[in-house]
């Protein structure tokens, strides 16, 4: 099911970047996922367990599409890693002062599908893999990406938190 860039992980994370760069040869301006439709059951690898950390993660998409940087970084860790295109940001304050403005302004537009959901946890971490496809414009043209994302969140006193977040995408052949 196709879900419009709504105010609603991530799910990633658009890994934008390095497809487009290395089509393009410059680096976009996103690197996060758009929000995504809610996988259905079968699409989904998710324990009851885990779905508090599925939902902090679905935010995190709604609020950086959102341009709410206030709730992108209340959700992120104060030393998360952000690993996407052979690169990292190594705090939140490093990311919120750079990419995730960015990644909010070209979510704007892109429209995502869940194609599968995995998620587990372990004592107090948990991680949350989703494989999607991206629908973007490059340059006025359409863009089809397969895209991945990977959030792990630690549960703190005040919540899961993400601590890492890792993005990767490539085009879609045949599109």
């Amino acid at each position: 099911m196709k879900a419009k860039s709504l105010a609603t992980s991530l799910a990633f994370a658009l890994a934008l970047g390095g497809v487009m760069s290395a089509s393009a040869q410059t680096q976009p301006a996103a690197h996060a996922h758009p929000p995504q439709a809610a996988a259905t059951a079968s699409q989904a690898d998710v324990p009851a367990a885990a779905q508090a950390a599925v939902s902090v993660v679905e935010r995190f998409n709604q609020a950086l599409v959102a341009g709410d940087l206030n709730t992108v970084g209340s959700l992120l860790g104060a030393d998360v890693l952000i690993l996407e295109t052979g690169g990292a940001e190594r705090s939140r304050d490093e990311y919120l002062g750079h990419h995730a403005i960015k990644d909010a302004q070209f979510l704007n537009g892109t429209r995502s599908q869940i194609k599968h959901r995995t998620a587990r946890i372990e004592g107090t971490l948990a991680w949350v893999g989703t494989e999607s496809e991206l629908h973007a414009s490059k340059d006025g043209k359409p863009v089809t990406l397969l895209s991945t994302e990977t959030i792990i969140l630690k549960n703190t006193p005040s919540g899961w938190q993400i601590v890492h977040i890792h993005w990767s995408s490539r085009p879609k052949k045949g599109v």
